[in-house]
């Protein structure tokens, strides 16, 4: 009876490729993703080695055991999750900002030829400057707190949104522009039919940049002008020599981070699926 069953089931398999293949991917997905962490568990088995051993200064570099149980101690007791909030507030604020004055002015400067004439090189100027040097300037200008911040990440994040939407459209395809214009479309139709879709992987890629931009500029910031987020969270541990919290607060930097390019990588895929293909 048993042999009969498992014939059944080798037969419906045989017969039902789909199925056997579908749990032969998974297989195979499941072991290039541990494959994929090998690595850093290596690493991270060393670090923990090394610092116990006293091959490296656990002050200075404390095992990863003492910097989760600093990241624990910060979630239940401390302010860990107010400054991971206020950070991303401030990240949207300015991220928002960069993309509305970013989009638009590359559309304005791609379709007005004279404009961009004498906008670019200004643009060509500013864009280098490191946002670390605009610092000083913002504090004199907003003060301390909130301000500042969001002045610092929207220069952080409008220059990748901006040449990646004016890349898009000057790319935008003239035959499509001519057929637009043959059939009479209005400014706004021809932005929204023609123009947008052509440019929207562009963008789309320019924000994700940006967003990872600015995402590290407001760390920056909040180490000099402000009172709260992660990057304060950081500056107050170094001040009191707690390097456990340091780390801790660098390794919730880099996921969140993460989270916030596959966020955007997925937003590119739903709405550009050709384009992801």
């Amino acid at each position: 009876m048993a042999a009969f069953l498992d014939n059944r089931h080798s037969a419906s398999l045989s017969s039902n490729p789909s199925v056997s293949d579908r749990i032969i991917r998974r297989v195979g997905a499941g072991f290039l993703s541990i494959r994929r962490f090998a690595l850093l568990l290596f690493l991270l088995v060393l670090w923990e080695f090394a610092a116990r051993m006293n091959l490296i200064n656990p002050q200075f570099f404390p095992p990863p055991t003492k910097v989760l149980a600093g990241i624990k101690q910060l979630a239940e007791f401390g302010s860990l999750w107010g400054d991971i909030s206020a950070s991303i507030l401030r990240v949207s604020i300015g991220f928002v900002i960069a993309t509305v004055v970013g989009i638009t002015l590359a559309a304005l400067l791609a379709r007005l030829e004279g404009l961009s004439y004498y906008v670019m090189p200004i643009v060509e100027v500013i864009r280098p400057i490191s946002v670390i040097a605009w610092i000083p300037m913002a504090i004199l200008w907003f003060g301390l707190g909130n301000k500042p911040a969001w002045f610092i990440i929207f220069l952080g994040s409008v220059f990748p949104i901006f040449t990646n939407a004016y890349a898009g459209f000057c790319s935008v395809d003239r035959v499509h522009v001519q057929a637009a214009e043959c059939f009479g479309a209005k400014r706004w139709l021809f932005f929204r039919a023609v123009l947008l879709p052509s440019a929207l992987p562009h963008i789309l890629t320019g924000m994700r940049v940006g967003l990872g931009f600015g995402w590290m500029c407001v760390i920056a910031a909040e180490m000099i002008a402000a009172t709260s987020g992660l990057g304060y969270m950081i500056q107050l541990a170094r001040n009191l020599m707690e390097t456990d919290r340091i780390i801790g607060g660098m390794v919730i930097i880099g996921l969140v981070g993460f989270a916030m390019n596959q966020s955007m990588l997925y937003l590119e895929q739903r709405l550009t699926p050709w384009h992801a293909k």
